[in-house]
């Protein structure tokens, strides 16, 4: 149980934490992802809030070279700046609230809100900022700042446009945005855990971040109703 503890604990900073990369090599990022051309096309330009009933920010890591164990953030805010005409001036960026972080087991995630990982007392929340928007091969790129306990680097997400619905007479427009990458947690100094006797890493360092991010724009307003005489 105390190994089972362990794993989420180091996941969940680390899926947040960036390592300042060279390449896309370096990063473990395979710029493959498919990319439908015609959604981006068809997305209107304007911004995007973050719709937090229908997205995920999570994270996922291997739990003694076994399975990747699962966790995400229940609060948490973001913008998409998007432009059809030239995709590589959008803009995305995002606030995750340390406190809200969820693996399913309330006392490992007290834990994760210690300094032993997040340290919510004094760094309450994680925020990236794009900086770079690019097309690599037929994939699509975002690279901004990730903030973690003070401390910023560079990180690149792979991403792609997954759908757009137009706006009718009651809601506004949605666009739907799926990305994921992978850092390594030991860049932030996160290194509580151990190894098995095998020398197998009870927690991986190499941890996944997972984005599934439905934003829309606000609805058209609502006709104002005549003052009663």
């Amino acid at each position: 149980m105390k190994k089972f503890f362990l794993a989420f604990a180091v996941l969940t900073v680390a899926a947040m934490a960036a390592v300042k990369f060279t390449t896309y090599a370096d990063a473990g990022i395979s710029p493959t992802i498919p990319v439908d051309e015609k959604a981006m096309k068809s997305a209107e330009s304007g911004t995007y809030n973050f719709d937090k009933a229908h997205s995920f920010i999570g994270f996922k890591v291997k739990h003694m070279g076994l399975i990747e164990v699962p966790g995400f953030f229940r609060d948490f805010t973001g913008t998409v700046n998007y432009d059809t005409a030239d995709p590589t001036r959008s803009t995305v960026e995002f606030t995750a609230k340390a406190t809200s972080v969820d693996t399913g087991v309330a006392g490992r995630d007290r834990h994760l809100r210690t300094a032993d990982f997040f340290d919510v007392e004094k760094f309450a929340d994680l925020t990236f900022k794009s900086s770079k928007v690019e097309k690599k091969g037929k994939a699509w790129i975002v690279t901004g700042d990730l903030t973690m306990r003070g401390v910023t680097k560079l990180v690149s997400i792979p991403f792609e446009i997954t759908g757009f619905v137009p706006g009718g007479e009651r809601a506004g427009a949605k666009i739907g945005i799926a990305g994921e990458t992978t850092i390594n947690r030991r860049d932030f100094g996160v290194n509580y855990g151990s190894n098995m006797p095998s020398g197998t890493p009870v927690i991986a360092d190499q941890v996944k971040v997972v984005l599934q991010i439905e934003a829309g724009k606000p609805g058209p307003p609502r006709p104002s109703t005549p003052a009663s005489e």
